[in-house]
């Protein structure tokens, strides 16, 4: 059985931590184009801070989520702090005593963060959010799963529907948040918080693929 260990996971968090980092502008850059432009600074600012808090410790994946977690909930304003805070949080609570966590674990993770999400925030698949990017790939992982694909097929599945939500929110209008205002003019863009679900969930897969 393809699994990885709670201990080894922990990098899991820190190729997050630099794929948000390298990707800062760009998403600061989407998000200007019909936001508040500050998606990828806001973003890079909570990575940093878990960052200087994992360094010299012994940490495992359930202990980086909570730190992530912890982080982006104080000491990140604006909505996608607590939403990404719930996000990792809801992941922490699902591998917590586990030790090593394989297909059916993993998905559980992914369910549990995608109830988070709909338990505080408004936005429904179609509104041109991380919502079309989250939900798209929970669904996925678990037909995958459903259907017999092993640990990594779940993973390519998840990976195909993130992208491919992603890509979507380019020619969806706006219904929640800052860019809701601007009607037709939010079309022809990504939406930054699906360009960066796309991104942690793309580290999540690959950095799993070379643990497994």
């Amino acid at each position: 059985m393809k699994q990885f260990s709670n201990q080894d996971g922990i990098q899991i968090i820190y190729n997050i931590i630099a794929v948000i980092q390298e990707n800062k502008q760009y998403l600061s850059d989407i998000d200007g184009a019909i936001g508040d432009g500050d998606h990828g600074i806001n973003l890079n600012k909570g990575v940093t801070l878990c960052r200087e808090q994992l360094d010299g410790n012994q940490c495992n994946l359930t202990t980086g989520l909570k730190t992530l977690s912890k982080v982006l909930i104080t000491q990140i304003g604006g909505a996608m702090g607590p939403l990404y805070g719930m996000f990792f949080r809801s992941m922490a609570k699902k591998c917590a005593d586990v030790e090593n966590i394989d297909a059916a674990v993993f998905g559980q993770m992914i369910t549990a963060s995608k109830e988070a999400i709909q338990g505080i925030s408004q936005a429904k698949p179609g509104d041109k959010t991380l919502v079309d990017v989250l939900f798209s790939a929970e669904e996925a992982y678990h037909k995958a799963l459903k259907d017999g694909q092993d640990f990594n097929g779940c993973l390519e599945s998840m990976t195909k529907a993130a992208q491919e939500g992603r890509d979507a929110t380019k020619e969806m209008v706006a219904k929640v948040g800052r860019s809701s205002r601007l009607g037709e003019r939010s079309k022809g863009v990504i939406d930054a918080g699906a360009a960066s679900c796309c991104l942690i969930l793309e580290t999540m897969v690959k950095t799993i693929q070379g643990l497994i």
